[in-house]
């Protein structure tokens, strides 16, 4: 009989959550270590969507990438996320930052995806391992590049352009400039990154560091496949499903 606790234990295994930043909410948030799970239900986001899905699906574990907690709260209500799965006997397990920073995690899964080779983790001094990773890709114009990086991520990448082609390029999903200056040290060209304030966007623009903007949401779903196949890998005997959730950004005129 697998439990949940089996399941956090191979996602500490996997992506160990110790790795998580100091400010970071990874682990088992809702529910109960010994809860039988014959279903898992992974999403990148804990939203009433995905436990609206989970319940379709008779899931008895979430397992997500962004916390379902956050910051403290003083209150659980109808309406609360993780109330509402918590009501309905939905145990959840989130792994953010740690899952950022594993090996085979979000950003290497993008090293994948995008071609970067010869990728290694760029240090930072907040993160008790690299989270971003830098290698290299053919080279390309930043116009071109950017156009393979909508086509692969299925998105639209909104541009600065630097003063050199791409060839060393750095990459961080999510929301992730603070590694920005980290990579350009060790070379970077050209910095990836899901989401950044207009201000990070003229300090690009003035070093002459091409970046693209792809997308929080677009960045990190990919690795979520990757996860449903080691927990089918690892858990045979459960039926693990991608839960049915949606971008919350749309596009004018696609």
């Amino acid at each position: 009989m697998i439990k949940v606790k089996d399941i956090y234990d191979y996602i500490n295994e996997i992506s160990p959550y110790d790795t998580q930043c100091d400010w970071d909410n990874c682990g088992l948030l809702v529910g109960d270590m010994d809860k039988e799970v014959k279903k898992i239900g992974v999403c990148l986001d804990g939203t009433l969507e995905t436990v609206k899905s989970a319940c379709e699906n008779n899931a008895d574990l979430i397992v997500s990438h962004h916390p379902v907690i956050f910051a403290a709260q003083k209150s659980f209500t109808k309406g609360n996320v993780a109330y509402e799965a918590a009501s309905k006997g939905i145990s959840i397990v989130s792994a953010h930052t740690c899952l950022d920073c594993a090996e085979g995690g979000v950003n290497d899964v993008l090293c994948e995806i995008l071609g970067i080779e010869n990728a290694e983790g760029v240090p930072a001094d907040d993160c008790k391992v690299p989270m971003a990773r830098i290698g290299d890709v053919s080279e390309a114009s930043i116009e071109e590049f950017s156009k393979t990086v909508s086509e692969k991520l299925s998105t639209v990448c909104r541009f600065v352009k630097g003063k050199k082609a791409v060839k060393r390029v750095a990459v961080c999903g999510g929301s992730a400039f603070d590694f920005f200056f980290i990579a350009v040290k060790m070379g970077a060209d050209t910095y990836i990154t899901g989401e950044v304030k207009h201000h990070e966007l003229l300090i690009a623009k003035d070093m002459g560091i091409n970046l693209i903007v792809a997308g929080h949401y677009e960045t990190e779903k990919p690795v979520m496949e990757k996860l449903q196949k080691l927990l089918s890998d690892r858990f045979p005997e459960a039926e693990v499903v991608h839960l049915s959730e949606t971008n919350p950004v749309e596009f004018a005129g696609r």
